[in-house]
């Protein structure tokens, strides 16, 4: 009875034996067709790399001795839509195509420089015109007399009582927008204040006193924010704080 038991077990074992080799033969095949796929992926890949840097190394972009030389100009005609589309070629100009443009100039916009205000000022021997002008704690009393063109502060000539050419070019600008630099002489004097807003003040007077001297040109002087009083000054101290906004350390024990 034992020998009748033990033969029909071992024809189960081998068939067993048999199903777990071909199990494996069809895993290591997958596992060999995965592995070819991804290999033809990555050269494909490689093969797409290889390609663009070939074409990008035969055309090098040649910089340009200008920087920005190379760019095309996008001109945008005066008073038109930047983002407005008029059709095919109106966008590639990027501006609107309905809009003429035919008294511009080709090659661009070119804007004309402000022409200069035209003063009518009495320049006789004895005309004397008075202003103040202030910026901070500076004031300026200007007086604006014919002459040619000579500034005296406080009894000093323009380049030693402003040595900084910025300053002096900021104290010159009434008059050379009026066209008169060397028609009328100012003599001012000053207190108050730093050195940079003696020379606000200072313009400011000197505008002024062409304003009573031709008050037509008012509109010219007000443009060009000459006649505006700058009103900004240090903010006052506050009770109990250190200034005007700095408080005291805060120390809760």
């Amino acid at each position: 009875m034992a020998e009748e038991s033990t033969t029909p077990e071992q024809p189960d074992a081998a068939e067993e034996a048999i199903v777990e080799a071909i199990v494996e033969e069809a895993i290591v095949e997958a596992i060999v067709e995965e592995a070819i796929v991804e290999a033809i992926v990555e050269e494909a890949i490689v093969e797409a790399i290889v390609e663009e840097t070939i074409e990008e190394a035969e055309a090098p972009r040649v910089k340009p001795a200008i920087p920005g030389a190379d760019l095309e100009v996008d001109l945008v005609a005066e008073g038109a839509d930047p983002l407005a589309r008029g059709g095919r070629e109106a966008g590639e100009r990027g501006y609107d195509e309905s809009v003429d443009d035919s008294d511009s100039d080709s090659e661009g916009v070119v804007q004309e420089p402000e022409a200069a205000p035209q003063a009518v000022i009495d320049l006789a021997a004895g005309a004397r015109y008075r202003a103040t002008g202030k910026r901070k704690t500076a004031v300026a009393r200007v007086i604006l007399k014919p002459g040619t063109g000579v500034y005296i502060v406080n009894g000093k000539d323009l380049d030693t009582y402003f040595p900084r050419d910025v300053l002096q070019r900021t104290i010159r600008q009434p008059l050379e927008t009026v066209g008169y630099e060397d028609r009328m002489d100012v003599v001012a004097t000053l207190h108050g204040g730093g050195v940079s807003a003696q020379a606000d003040a200072l313009r400011h007077g000197v505008s002024k006193a062409l304003l009573e001297a031709d008050p037509n040109l008012r509109g010219d002087l007000k443009r060009r924010g000459f006649l505006t009083r700058d009103a900004r000054v240090k903010e006052r101290k506050k009770a109990g704080l250190k200034k005007a906004r700095k408080r005291p350390q805060f120390s809760k024990r």
